[in-house]
């Protein structure tokens, strides 16, 4: 197969989550432990963070990666979704895997994806470690999926570091209708003696966290009640970013009291560079100027509010927002938040569990934005140019696939 031909044999035939939602999911590691097996378990051939957490986790996975490329090691990133290519999920040094060795995994496998009926989460999976334990990675980052106790990730059994940046409210019809039961499920990656790092210390989930690390008999650090660290500057900008950054100065202070060794000048290289080295994108990402134009992947109630908040302290004449959501979000509750004197330009992703355009504008009628609708976000986009002046400011947000439809050209 052509590399192609392999992406559109994995897009259709293997259920993702992503795209078709529910449909996709598994509650359960079985497949993922079978196919670890098929491929001579490679999980347990590299060292490797295990990062979960409702939002921060993926910019804390990039910043981690690049302060452990800027101090020599060999490093492995996994992070999901994609947002232009399917091969940024898994990174060695910052590199994208060759279309070669996903198209040879597929055809050495395929037999196998069938027999155990793998989700394309779960293939990925193997994928990304059998890269790194084929590679010989020094360290793998590794972000979870979706959860945490049940995601395919966490066949991982004895990760250097565990860390959970936080909980809020996102697939509550998988991981509980409570902030506590969500808790739970995130805490599902802390394993026996394995040191735990929780990015926000909350009232309904502190005390979970340490029970659990406590039943495990592993040590757990809440980064917020200590001692706020100097970050050095980012490229990752947005103020909500802070929380993160010090998430990931805890952590490498506790990796440097074990065999790791991450000097202060890597750690503010690193923080530097983590663009560059790791190719993040989506994150408060300023796309165009004059009018200034900025989109950003957050898609929960916490995400959404930090964007909001964000907008906030930006300066402008008026606001433009372009926003399409998925439809298992609670999107009446996510609209409500931003500003109400805003220029709505409603949209969908190019994504089966996209919400229709009509019960967007339901939802808009309701809140009487002042809204046009539009069938792509670059339509949207084109119109919110066309409406605009120099002073003014661009949001494109409201979903991930809002954000990789219009860095991907995908409409």
């Amino acid at each position: 197969m052509t590399y192609p031909e392999t992406l559109d044999y994995l897009f259709s035939q293997l259920p993702m989550y992503q795209r078709v939602g529910q449909a996709a999911y598994k509650a359960d590691l079985n497949s993922t432990i079978q196919l670890m097996s098929v491929l001579d378990n490679p999980e347990r051939k590299f060292k490797s963070i295990h990062i979960a957490g409702t939002n921060g986790k993926g910019s804390t996975s990039h910043l981690l990666a690049s302060v452990f490329q800027e101090a020599g090691y060999k490093t492995g990133l996994y992070t999901s979704p994609h947002l232009i290519d399917f091969r940024e999920r898994i990174r060695i040094n910052g590199e994208m895997i060759s279309e070669s060795k996903v198209t040879s995994f597929v055809e050495e496998n395929k037999n196998d994806f069938e027999r155990l009926e793998l989700s394309f989460f779960e293939w990925t999976v193997g994928l990304a470690f059998h890269c790194f334990a084929q590679q010989k990675v020094d360290i793998a980052i590794i972000e979870v999926g979706m959860g945490g106790r049940l995601d395919s990730t966490n066949v991982i059994s004895s990760p250097e570091l565990s860390i959970i940046t936080n909980i809020g409210w996102d697939h509550t019809q998988f991981l509980g209708d409570s902030l506590d039961k969500i808790a739970q499920e995130k805490a599902g990656i802390i394993k026996p003696k394995t040191p735990v790092i929780v990015g926000r210390s909350q009232r309904e989930t502190e005390g979970i966290f340490r029970r659990i690390a406590l039943a495990h008999d592993s040590t757990i650090v809440f980064a917020d009640q200590q001692f706020p660290m100097d970050s050095p500057p980012c490229s990752l900008k947005g103020q909500y970013q802070v929380e993160n950054f010090q998430t990931t100065l805890i952590a490498t202070e506790h990796l440097n009291k074990s065999e790791w060794k991450l000097p202060e000048e890597c750690i503010t290289a690193g923080f530097k560079n983590v663009l560059t080295n790791t190719g993040l994108r989506g994150r408060w990402e300023i796309i165009g100027n004059n009018p200034k134009t900025i989109c950003d992947v957050g898609h929960n109630l916490d995400g959404i509010s930090a964007i909001v908040a964000q907008l906030t302290a930006e300066t402008y004449d008026k606001l433009h927002l372009i926003l399409g959501f998925v439809s298992d979000k609670n999107v009446e509750e996510l609209s409500a938040l931003f500003p109400k004197d805003a220029i709505f330009y409603l949209t969908q992703p190019a994504i089966p569990r996209a919400m229709p355009l009509d019960r967007l504008e339901q939802i808009a009628d309701q809140n009487r934005m002042n809204y046009t609708r539009h069938e792509n976000v670059q339509l949207a986009l084109d119109a919110a140019k066309n409406h605009a002046i120099d002073d003014d400011l661009i949001f494109i947000g409201g979903s991930t696939f809002i954000v990789a439809d219009l860095l991907s050209g995908n409409i």
